[in-house]
């Protein structure tokens, strides 16, 4: 049975806090674990929704476990469910696997799925994030948890929607081949930021590497890549059409 809780158990989450006239909760199906900013608190119906989101992919996984395993962009066909399609053209946009791309392609499915039931909607999936509406977001970057969040991303309304995806390997449990303390990847769609994120992240081994991740993050901008921020230790690289901001201590 999915669980729908208020609050959260992610530390980061106590800084992810609801407007006036916003409701915040939680959502954990399986190892879907979402928190949400909405206009009411839709939680059941999104549990509802991210279960049915989970049994057709998993389902489509059983006959297919290439799908699931793969750290290389893999084909789908016509039984293939709208989800496992979403992710596997945007992995193979960027040359990762399709589960590269899941975590996004989960936050901006529910994020338009509610998108009537609250035009002003956050998502957020174990750090990735979708944003729609028509105020304006900031978005922490959280690189280094030790050292607390230094800098965050704004958006202006004409700004969204947007997706929010990052990968590290220093933080989180998503599999990064690189040492990127985080390369977060700023695009239309929550699916083509992760498996951007992932892409980039792989890349970036030393700090020598950054103006190459950087470099090919501009490169990138013609496949669905609004924007790149990259950190490595003291590290910080930034491009394309991205706006940051420092966080007041």
């Amino acid at each position: 049975m999915p669980s729908v809780f208020t609050d959260s158990v992610r530390a980061y989450r106590q800084e992810l806090l609801a407007r006036a006239g916003e409701q915040a909760f939680q959502v954990v199906v399986a190892q879907t674990d979402l928190f949400v900013l909405a206009a009411r608190d839709l939680g059941r119906d999104v549990a509802a929704y991210v279960s049915a989101l989970r049994r057709g992919l998993e389902t489509y996984i059983l006959l297919h476990p290439d799908f699931r395993t793969s750290l290389s962009p893999v084909a789908v066909g016509d039984d293939a469910p709208a989800i496992a399609r979403d992710m596997a053209e945007a992995a193979a946009r960027f040359g990762v696997g399709p589960f590269a791309a899941v975590a996004g392609a989960f936050s901006q499915a529910v994020a338009d799925a509610f998108a009537a039931a609250s035009p002003e909607i956050v998502v957020e999936n174990g750090g990735d994030i979708f944003l729609r509406g028509a105020a304006a977001r900031t978005v922490a970057l959280l690189a280094r948890p030790v050292d607390g969040a230094r800098l965050a991303l704004t958006f202006a309304p004409d700004k969204l929607p947007a997706a929010v995806c990052a990968s590290s390997a220093t933080v989180g449990h998503s599999l990064s081949l690189g040492e990127a303390d985080m390369v977060t990847v700023v695009a239309d769609r929550g699916a083509v930021a992760d498996a951007a994120a992932t892409a980039l992240g792989n890349m970036l081994r030393t700090s020598a590497d950054l103006p190459a991740v950087l470099a090919a993050a501009e490169a990138l901008r013609r496949r669905g890549v609004r924007g790149v921020f990259a950190q490595l230790g003291e590290m910080v690289g930034v491009v394309g059409d991205v706006e940051l901001a420092a966080i007041e201590s």
